[in-house]
């Protein structure tokens, strides 16, 4: 179907004449007639198809007409990101370039003060068309810029995408704030329930046109290198070097990743531009301006362009990375072959990434072709699924360091040598010598001094201290005395040993010296052992 078989306004289509645009795609030929009726419309349809100009032009049309309110806006359109909505924003001017009284404005964060300035005067003057990202309209919506009280269109372009963002209750807060009789337009390039969800909420009986095949066209010529994680560099680079490539956009999983290859690809004298979240509103805008100018023959960027940026001549996508999600996959190659034109993608699979690629080729029903690997490089892992158990390499690491283990000591029936508590039945199994047995007193099974003939013995043998006599002649008591025996009964010998102490009474003091007691099983005598029994103790 062609343009001119619609209902369009004559000033819509003679922009379209002037753009070269003759021939409606599918989703445009059955969105807009139902969009100019002001019918409620969803519409899945994947990225490339045609999605923007299937809402604009027919509620270009309509606002072109009249009948609506000079001082208040009458569109709404939501964008997830700030590219997304300059590209709308341009879409706008192409198309309304011979409209007369139909004013836009971009709202999107990222920007200095002197923009925040003319977004406010744009919002509160009431421009017909408002295009802006959820996050920076409800600053605006805060601050009481806006009235959306006599709004005739609210439409969400890429809704899945703003979902995916965590957007999801910034457009319900906006959508409180639409009157009931709002025409809403939801467009997505996937149907997932949250989705469905949105919708119910949102729209009144809408019209539900799917087209979303999801799966990639059939011009794009599609292809792997299956290698390791370190190897992707060096094909990155010997891609660059059989072929002058042009027009070539590498999406990167992370903003680190995006870094380190255009670092790579501009050391490799390519000229290149990298896209990713660190940068400022101004750079990215730079960006882009450069790269569809030409300027620049590589953008190299993460998932933040991989849906809804037009661009038409991009001859090559390469997926660095594999995207764990077969539909962002879709959307990442549909970049290319647009307009009419084939395209090339590319994607590198590292061995951690062959499971989600393999489900990547279930989804789209087919086998990529595998490439071989540049000459002068080895060759990549074997394309399966699963990786070598743990269990078996410890079991090879055992196994090839066996003959450094003893071997078990066996009998003479071959069984094990059991440990006896003789000393001697231990020895014989050894063929060592018997260990001596410490002798009772003995610290440490350090041998005691032997005595010589004639010495004196250190103290006598009925257990009593020796008598020590001081400076008067008077016998001198110990107050703690000195013992190695310890009390009979066991542990529990010691543990009553133990309450002696507590357990006797203090005698009463006459005024004479109380005699020395003789504590051999007293709290003085447990006091004394050494530190090592003591814990004994706590061990038993």
């Amino acid at each position: 179907m062609y343009f001119d078989e619609l209902d369009l306004n004559n000033n819509v289509l003679d922009a379209l004449y002037d753009m070269h645009f003759e021939e409606c795609t599918p989703v445009q030929e059955k969105c807009i007639p139902e969009i100019l009726s002001g019918k409620d419309v969803l519409g899945v349809a994947q990225t490339g198809t045609g999605k923007t100009a299937a809402y604009l032009l027919p509620i270009l049309s309509k606002l072109d007409d009249g009948g609506y309110p000079e001082d208040s806006i009458n569109c709404l359109i939501m964008s997830p990101t700030r590219e997304l909505a300059q590209q709308i924003d341009q879409a706008f001017q192409g198309f309304g370039y011979y409209l007369n009284g139909v004013s836009s404005v971009a709202v999107y964060g990222g920007n200095d003060g002197n923009r925040f300035d003319q977004e406010t005067k744009g919002l509160r003057m009431g421009a017909d068309v408002v295009i802006a990202t959820p996050g920076r309209f409800i600053s605006h919506i805060n601050i009481g810029n806006v009235d959306l009280s006599r709004t005739s269109f609210f439409v969400l372009d890429e809704a899945d995408r703003m979902l995916d963002m965590g957007f999801s209750e910034d457009i319900l807060s906006i959508a409180k704030l639409l009157p009931a009789n709002c025409q809403v337009v939801m467009f997505s390039a996937t149907m997932p329930n949250k989705i469905e969800e949105l919708a119910k909420s949102l729209l009144k009986a809408p019209v539900v046109i799917k087209l979303a095949v999801s799966k990639p066209a059939e011009k794009i010529k599609q292809s792997a290198y299956v290698c390791y994680e370190p190897q992707k560099l060096g094909i990155i680079k010997a891609m660059f070097k059989k072929d002058e490539l042009k027009r070539v956009i590498i999406f990167c999983g992370k903003k680190t990743k995006v870094k380190e290859v255009s670092r790579a690809l501009s050391k490799a004298k390519v000229s290149v531009g990298e896209m990713h979240s660190d940068l400022s509103q101004a750079e990215r805008d730079d960006i882009m301006f450069k790269f569809k100018s030409g300027q620049i023959d590589v953008l190299v960027a993460t998932d933040i362009v991989a849906r809804g940026i037009d661009i038409d001549d991009i001859a090559m996508v390469i997926n660095y990375d594999v995207p764990h999600d077969s539909e962002d996959y879709v959307h990442r190659i549909g970049r290319t072959a647009r307009a009419d034109r084939d395209g090339v993608a590319v994607t590198l699979v590292s061995e951690l990434d062959i499971a989600a690629f393999k489900d990547i080729e279930k989804f789209l029903g087919k086998e990529i072709p595998k490439n071989p690997m540049p000459e002068g490089m080895t060759d990549g892992p074997e394309y399966k699924v699963g990786r070598p158990k743990a269990k078996s390499i410890r079991r090879k690491d055992r196994d090839t360091n066996a003959h450094r283990r003893k071997p078990r000591k066996e009998t003479a029936d071959n069984q094990p040598a059991k440990i006896n508590d003789n000393a001697q039945s231990q020895a014989d199994n050894k063929g060592d010598k018997p260990r001596r047995p410490k002798r009772q007193g003995q610290r440490g099974g350090r041998k005691p001094a032997e005595r010589q003939e004639g010495d004196t013995p250190k103290q006598p043998t009925d257990g009593k201290l020796p008598e020590r006599k001081g400076g008067d002649g008077k016998p001198k008591h110990r107050n703690k005395p000195r013992h190695n025996r310890r009390p009979e009964g066991g542990v529990d010998g010691k543990r009553e040993a133990a309450k002696v102490k507590t357990s006797q009474a203090a005698p009463k003091r006459d005024g004479k010296k109380p005699e020395p007691r003789n504590d051999n099983n007293g709290i003085g005598a447990i006091l004394k052992k050494p530190l090592k029994w003591l814990k004994s103790i706590g061990k038993k």
